[in-house]
């Protein structure tokens, strides 16, 4: 049980990706979590007044078992199989985030500063989760896809555009944690 709770080696966790994605390959199929938002809207019909959404939702009911078992399997992680003392910052991260008013992780993954229940107190935090949500969900579709689809499915099919998206990523993150983030908190 310690193997489970503890941080895995990266060349672990790549080596599966690796197997996953070459299974994926075999079978023919293409990971990315934001198609789903695409087949949930199909599978509610709205397909007969948007033709974006009018297509074969049903070919793509695999990847909604893939996004069931990201959420369980997530929610055994955290409540089962996690480690408080597993998460370690660099104590440099820690003092520039305390300068912006954001606590330190104590063990969690997320720093109640944004993602705790006072924020539904704040109208500017509301927007922001808002507005970043928007932001996400307009720039997967602008891009053709979300950064797993790209970075793990897109770049282990040598697709230039998903190295293109990747490379756009991580500039707009960046971009985002240097220059916009400071400027929000």
């Amino acid at each position: 049980m310690n193997f489970l709770t503890q941080t895995w080696h990266w060349s672990i966790s790549g080596f599966l990706i690796g197997m996953v994605m070459l299974c994926l390959i075999y079978f023919g199929k293409n990971f990315g979590m934001s198609t789903n938002l695409r087949t949930l809207c199909s599978l509610t019909g709205i397909g007969k007044r948007i033709s974006f959404f009018n297509w074969d939702w049903k070919s793509q009911r695999w990847n909604l078992v893939v996004v069931a078992g990201a959420m369980v399997g997530g929610y055994i992680a955290v409540h089962f199989l996690s480690n408080a003392t597993n998460v370690s910052i660099n104590p440099l991260t820690i003092l520039k985030l305390q300068k912006l008013g954001i606590d330190a992780p104590n063990g969690k993954l997320i720093p109640n500063a944004i993602f705790g229940s006072d924020i539904f107190y704040s109208p500017k935090k509301i927007f922001l989760l808002v507005f970043g949500g928007f932001l996400i969900g307009f720039g997967s579709r602008y891009a053709g896809g979300c950064t797993s689809g790209h970075a793990i499915s897109g770049l282990s099919n040598f697709q230039f555009p998903s190295l293109k998206a990747v490379i756009g990523f991580f500039i707009g993150g960046l971009i985002m944690v240097n220059f916009i983030f400071p400027l929000i908190f």
